[in-house]
């Protein structure tokens, strides 16, 4: 068995040299939005410094002949990270750029030698076309146009909903910014090639990998320096506290984030540049073994900040006061995370005593021991009206951040600069980062709250949890499983029901925040269910779901109207404003009560499409399609061929008569029901041209 092993960037990696397959034998791809995002967040960050290298770990593959190679562990990020591709080059307007980022995805081939063009990667069977006609070859427009039913596997519906949320992520970046990304992607970001030609011998290679001989991680690089110094006795004793403080932080990656915001609350740098180990050991470390402080820093500086990590882990199984706990509940629904280092400096701040072996902030339940309860006195409680407020402004920020899509390395200047000033004594209204919320930050967070929330299931559940605390006048508990569900669904073709709705409103209204509703359960429960009378009726009928006062009130509604949905979107705006502080301006004016393009023209806010679906109604007022219209779309093979004329109400009508409201649709529907990318079988009959294409110009123009 041979092996070979070599670092590449990942411009040397979507070459001719290698062709990627994925074995039938390999799991499908499973890597769900928060995980692509991570990725995203993880490489704008390193992209910052762009002198650096990013290192992402390592592929292994076994040769099967020339450059085919199959993978047997990296598959989630070669799939990841040609739809961070493909999506850089939909967003592309230069045609030399879109070249070389098509040239990432699929060998061009050449016509003149007989040469085929080839995608770099091929999945599994199941889904290799897919991947292939949707990401690799062509524009993403289809994609956009599609629902869950239009999809066959588990895999296709992640990759589609992994191309929303990069594209959503990274389309609001400018030209440079987007070409800046993309450089240090191909240049600076590096995998390492293990390649044997023996799959027994690929397996052995990946168990050695992933269950032995493990590198040390930088806790452990940690330990070993800052007990190197000490007496054995000392160092002993003191092996075993750090074991004691980091064990239950957790596994590597959690206890490698902590030692990062660690590392800036200490010395007020938002980054490391991707050199978390070198910059704790000269920065952090290092002072402390020249003045002879290890046990100090362990006991005084470690110890607090490790257990207020565990605190914001777990802040319900804590004796924290409620004011606390709620707030740090409500902080942990965010997917970005930097809100914690202000979060441990706050705790550390306020709690003298955290971190002393003899007191745990945690309930003990159920213990046999006599000793009793510790109280926030024991440890040390000070300065409650502060905690309670730096915590308040916090989630007001981290919210307003949230819904403006600021990127990491805004979130982390801003925490570092709180910290900074929270440092140097200053009190809360004076830390100007957490006391004022700039008009344009405002303007911007309430157009994303009168928008589109297409497929960003998440931060809908989070806004309407902040909604129904807001109403409700207090922090309500969440049931164990609970989701963010339409009143409305997604289709009202075949329904009787919504008798009042045009298809433009239905359209208009069905995504945003009005529409949706909290209830116990899992989302595709009311899938089967599309009459409003009887999706009521479900949404009701679970007491923790009536703990939500703007569910609750749904009763009240026997029928869903466009007036009653408006009257609900106008009421959650409201609410979320009055939550996060963002309702009025300095001359005391309800930002709320204006509308979406007053809010645009007087700020600097520029609202963008992203990947939300393009209807046939918008673009028939763009000009760009025409009631009367013919649309083909035609299988020579199989000698079909089927005809769509476009209406005037913005739908395709078959030659069945049939009526449909996307060309996704209208396409499953003269397939029999099969899938298919709509937007790419679809051609207008006077020109030729693909819907896609005209679809992606609309987009363009918007």
């Amino acid at each position: 068995m041979s092996i070979s092993a070599k670092e590449l960037p990942l411009g040397k990696v979507f070459t001719p040299d290698f062709r990627f397959f994925i074995p039938s034998f390999q799991r499908a791809y499973i890597w769900k939005q928060e995980n692509i995002l991570q990725l995203v967040d993880d490489l704008r960050e390193a992209a910052a410094t762009p002198e650096t290298p990013y290192f992402l770990g390592s592929l292994i593959l076994v040769r099967r002949g020339g450059t085919r190679f199959d993978v047997i562990d990296g598959q989630q990020r070669l799939i990841s990270l040609s739809i961070i591709i493909a999506v850089l080059r939909d967003l592309e307007r230069d045609p030399e750029w879109m070249g070389k980022l098509d040239a990432l995805l699929v060998e061009p081939g050449d016509k003149l030698r007989g040469i085929a063009n080839e995608p770099r990667l091929t999945l599994r069977e199941r889904d290799a076309d897919f991947f292939r006609d949707h990401v690799q070859e062509n524009n993403l427009e289809p994609v956009f146009d599609m629902s869950d039913d239009d999809l066959t596997t588990g895999a296709q519906r992640n990759i589609v909903r992994n191309i929303k949320c990069t594209y959503d992520e990274l389309e609001h970046l400018s030209e440079d910014e987007r070409h800046a990304f993309a450089s240090y992607l191909v240049n600076q970001v590096t995998l390492v090639i293990v390649t044997t030609d023996d799959l027994d011998g690929a397996h052995r290679i990946f168990d050695v990998m992933n269950m032995r001989g493990l590198p040390l991680t930088p806790a452990d690089v940690f330990k070993a320096r800052a007990t190197s110094p000490l007496s054995p006795a000392q160092s002993d004793a003191y092996a075993e506290r750090w074991d004691d403080i980091i064990d239950p932080i957790g596994d590597e990656r959690e206890s490698e984030e902590f030692f990062g915001y660690l590392h800036l609350i200490l010395t007020h740098q938002p980054d490391t540049n991707g050199k978390l180990i070198d910059r704790f050991l000269a920065d952090v470390l290092q002072p402390h073994i020249d003045g002879g402080t290890i046990p100090a820093f362990i006991d005084k500086i470690l110890a607090p900040y490790a257990l207020a990590w565990r605190i914001i882990d777990h802040p319900s199984e804590t004796i924290l006061p409620a004011e606390a706990t709620d707030r740090l509940e409500s902080l942990d629904d965010y997917r970005n995370r930097e809100w914690r280092a202000v979060a441990m400096w706050t705790l550390v701040h306020s709690f003298s005593k955290l971190g002393d072996p003899e007191i745990s902030p945690f309930i003990r339940r159920g213990a046999r021991s006599a000793r009793r309860q510790v109280t926030v006195a024991d440890l040390g409680f000070h300065d409650a009206d502060r905690l309670v407020a730096v915590l308040d402004a916090l989630e007001r920020f981290t919210g307003v951040q949230t819904l403006n899509r600021t990127n990491p390395g805004d979130r982390r200047g801003f925490v570092t600069a709180v910290i900074r000033d929270l440092d140097r004594g200053l009190p809360l209204q004076s830390v100007r980062r957490l006391s004022f919320i700039p008009a344009d930050d405002r303007a911007g967070a309430l157009v994303r709250l009168h928008g589109d929330m297409q497929d960003d299931d998440d931060l809908v559940r989070l806004l309407l949890l902040r909604a129904n605390d807001q109403k409700a006048g207090r922090h309500l508990s969440r049931p164990r499983l609970f989701s963010a569900m339409p009143i409305m669904p997604l289709n009202i073709e075949r329904t009787h029901s919504y008798g009042d709705w045009s298809q433009e409103q239905h359209d208009h209204w069905v995504t945003r925040l009005g529409n949706m509703t909290l209830v116990q359960g899992k989302a595709k429960e009311l899938d089967d269910h599309p009459e409003y009378p009887d999706r009521r009726e479900r949404i009701l009928m679970r007491a923790n779901s009536r703990r939500f006062p703007l569910t609750d009130e749904l009763e009240r509604y026997s029928a869903c109207t466009p007036q009653m949905i408006q009257s609900r979107q106008e009421e959650t705006i409201r609410l979320i404003a009055d939550y996060w502080g963002i309702r009025y301006d300095e001359r005391s004016t309800d930002m709320t009560a204006k509308d979406v393009d007053e809010l645009i023209h007087e700020t600097a806010v520029k609202p963008s499409r992203g990947s939300r679906r393009v209807t046939i109604l918008q673009v028939m007022r763009a000009g760009l399609i025409a009631p009367g219209e013919t649309l083909v779309w035609e299988r020579p093979r199989k000698g079909e061929r089927w005809v769509a004329t476009v209406t005037e109400s913005g739908k395709f009508r078959l030659q069945d008569g049939s009526e449909y409201a996307s060309p996704t649709a209208a396409a499953r529907a003269a397939a029999g029901g099969k899938g298919s990318g709509g937007l790419e079988v679809w051609k207008r009959s006077s020109d030729g041209r693909k819907l896609s294409e005209i679809w992606k110009e609309f987009r363009q123009r918007s």
